[in-house]
Parts: C-alpha cells; structure tokens; sequence
C-alpha cells in the first residue's frame, strides 16, 4: 500500500492527544530515506520543502497551519491576543522561550541575512528585541496584523535544532531520531526514526531493496502528491550592474511555462508573478518584444548549489539570454553563501528560491523583502492590516502583487509544491 500525502506519512510519525482513543500502540521504528542533506540545524536556511519538513521533527515553529485556514500550537502551548496590538506566546518553559526569542532576534538582526526577516515587520522593533517573561513571550504590533499568528507559522521562524530542543523527536546518534516524551503537543507513536540521506540514484536503490519504508523527496510520475505549490524560484537582478532594458531581455527570452515543464522537477507550476498561482491566478502578461541589440556582455548568474533544479533552471537561463547578447557565467555556491550574497547586494544575477507563507500578505512581505524593496513594507503591509476581513486582506495582498511594482528587481520564475512521499508496508 502506498499513502498518497506527505502530510499523512508524517502524522503517523506523531500523535495528538485528541486522537487517543483510536491510537495503535505506541513502538517501533521506522526507516526513512530522503533527498535532502544529513543535518538540519539553521531553519533560516532550512527552507525547502524537504529540509523543512527534517527540521520540524526536531524543532518545529510556534505553531502550524490547518488545512482549513487556521492554524494550532505546535512548540507553543497557546497563542492568545491580550489586545488587538499584542501577541502572547505560551511556551513549554523559560529555557524554550529563551531560545525562541534569540532566535528571532538573530534572524531579525542585519548579520541574519534572510529576507523572512519581513515576517516580523509587523512587529515593533521588527523583532530587535525580544525579551522573555520565563514561559511567556509578548509580542506588541507596531500597526495591525490579524495574520501575525500565520506568520509565526513558518518554518524559518522556528529555534535552532540544538541538542536542548524541544520537538516531537530528539537526536540519537547520526541519524537516529527517538521519542521526546516531553513534546507538549503528546508523545509520538514510534519510538525511534532511522534517517538516511542519499541522492536520487540511492533513494531508488534503498526503496527497490526494501531496505527503507518511507521515502521523502524522490519524484514520481505515477504516484505523487504536492501540497500547495509555495517553493517559489525567482530571478533577482542588479540594476546598478546591469543595462535598464535588462528585465525586457529576461522577460522576452525566458518561456515559464518551457522552464517548468522541460527543467524542473514535478509537481510544478509556471509562476508569472509576485505571488504563486495557489494565491494569485491572474493571465500572465504577454512577453514583451526583445530589446534592441547591445554590445555582448558578460554576467554571472549564483544559484544554489544543494538544489538540483536550479542548475537545470540556470543553464536555460544561460542559453536563453545569450540569444540576447549576454554571456553567461554560471557560479554554484552554498546557500548560506548566497544568502549572503543576497544581504550584500553581491550579485548580478541571482536565482533565490523561498519557500511562502500559504497567506497572501505575509508571502508578500516576504517577496517584496527579497526583492530589494524593503521599503515597500512600511507603505503596503499597514494598509493590508488595516482591514478586518482576511477575504479583504488576502485581496488586498494580490492586487498590489499584481502588477507587481516595476522597480522591483525581481523576475518569477516557477514555484514547486512537495515532491513526493512514499510509504509502502508489505504484507508480513
């Protein structure tokens, strides 16, 4: 048998104190393979599906959205809005909320070099300062935002995975995972998680040996089921390095819906602006004719080198602008590298891959932060706050994303949902 959903392979791996009465006994372990890296420790740069996912075992964020719009305590143990202008957040312990608050301060800090930093905008002092009451964090709005709950959602949001986390599962060795039976939100149903991390060819090997019973990040064309496309690729440019008709010569060369079909990964969607389809499905603009013929040009494009398709993604890339009288230098570097880069302004071309808050106005703030056009969050969010319906502020959100502003550096390029997980049991 195979279960069709990531999210459903790993709700067997924890419990819910709800659901006790149906409960299967508690035991065992279960061996996963996946594609992503051996360690997961900074969810700042844990930030594709898969990594995240790794790191929520260990240390997940405040809370996690529902399927229905809502959201539950997942570190926390209760979020509640004293005023409409303040957030309290309810923490297992001191140690816990200690951990949490440093956190955030680093991610808010310059030397965090992360555009999720706009999740925290909202707050006053964007988060600069955070200082715990033993279990208790208070949080205070410098304007409104009704989605703040969502915000603090997100996976990069969450504490390191240090040995004195606290998830639903603590390390036990290079890639063994056991029970924490002091997860607030009740104790997993296994006892213990041995993880493996391979590449394509070894998730195969390991899966048609039946030396593994899960498997996460292995493509399939038969059997695959994405959740909401959020993974978002984009291509950032420098204005101050490149030639003013540059995003026309982007724009008329590169074929969205080619590049996702031909060069990444299933399950996939062209992503024609700011927003993903998920959140924005607008007719995208027609491409634009290519502008007039330059001097060649030489420029180099940084990608992500842990990520497979941005290679793919680069080297079309690389084709298609040189029909458009630019060289292309193609340069892999690590994602904190580029993060960095990023932060420094560093760059030519850049493709930087972030994976959205399912919520239109934080996914925004978060595309406009990357984008180079910080400034744009003091104009926009405040207005989209400001509303009292979250059908209005979603809406709100997609209408400034749609046009997006043109002096964003900032191309859309495709968005991925969850690439697959398998779970097969044999009979005996």
């Amino acid at each position: 048998m195979r279960l069709r959903s990531t999210l459903a392979c790993l709700a067997l791996l924890a419990s819910a104190s709800a659901q006790a009465a149906g409960r299967p006994r508690y035991g065992g372990e279960l061996r996963v393979a996946h594609g992503g890296p051996p360690e997961v420790a900074e969810p700042a740069l844990a930030d594709t599906p898969l990594e995240a996912t790794l790191l929520g075992l260990l240390s997940p964020p405040v809370c996690r959205a529902t399927r229905d719009g809502g959201f539950e305590p997942a570190l926390a143990r209760e979020l509640s809005r004293p005023t409409p202008q303040s957030l309290r957040i309810t923490l297992p312990g001191p140690a816990s909320a200690t951990a949490l608050a440093r956190a955030w301060m680093r991610l808010a800090s310059n030397d965090g070099a992360s555009p999720y930093r706009a999740l925290f905008h909202p707050l006053r002092g964007e988060a600069r300062q955070v200082t715990p009451q033993g279990a208790t964090l208070e949080l205070t709005l410098a304007y409104p935002w009704p989605d703040l709950e969502h915000a603090l959602c997100h996976p990069a949001l969450a504490p390191p995975a240090a040995p004195n986390a606290l998830g639903p599962f603590t390390a036990a060795g290079r890639g063994a995972l056991e029970a924490q039976t002091a997860w607030p939100q009740g104790r997993p149903y296994l006892d213990r998680l041995l993880l493996t991390a391979t590449d394509q060819r070894g998730l195969s090997r390991l899966w048609s040996s039946r030396q593994v019973q899960v498997e996460l990040g292995v493509a399939s064309e038969t059997d695959t089921t994405a959740g909401a496309p959020l993974y978002a690729t984009f291509l950032a440019f420098s204005p101050r390095r490149l030639p003013p008709d540059f995003r026309q010569a982007v724009e008329s060369a590169i074929d969205r819906e080619d590049l996702t079909r031909l060069f990444v990964q299933a399950p996939a969607q062209p992503m024609p602006h700011l927003l993903p389809p998920v959140m924005l499905d607008a007719p995208a603009r027609p491409r634009p004719s290519a502008p007039s013929a330059r001097p060649a040009r030489t420029v180099t494009l940084r990608y992500d080198a842990s990520v497979e398709d941005q290679r793919a993604v680069a080297e079309r890339i690389q084709v298609k602008l040189h029909e458009r009288g630019y060289t292309v230098a193609l340069e892999a570097l690590p994602r904190a590298a580029l993060r960095a880069r990023w932060a420094q302004g560093d760059f030519e071309l850049m493709l930087h891959a972030l994976l959205l808050p399912p919520i239109p106005g934080p996914a925004l703030a978060v595309v406009l932060d990357a984008g180079g056009r910080k400034d744009l969050l003091g104009v926009e969010l405040p207005a989209i706050g400001a509303l009292a319906s979250s059908a209005a502020r979603d809406a709100r959100a997609r209408e400034r994303a749609w046009p997006w502003p043109r002096p964003c550096p900032w191309s859309p390029c495709t968005c991925r949902g969850w690439e697959c997980a398998s779970l097969r049991t044999w009979a005996g």
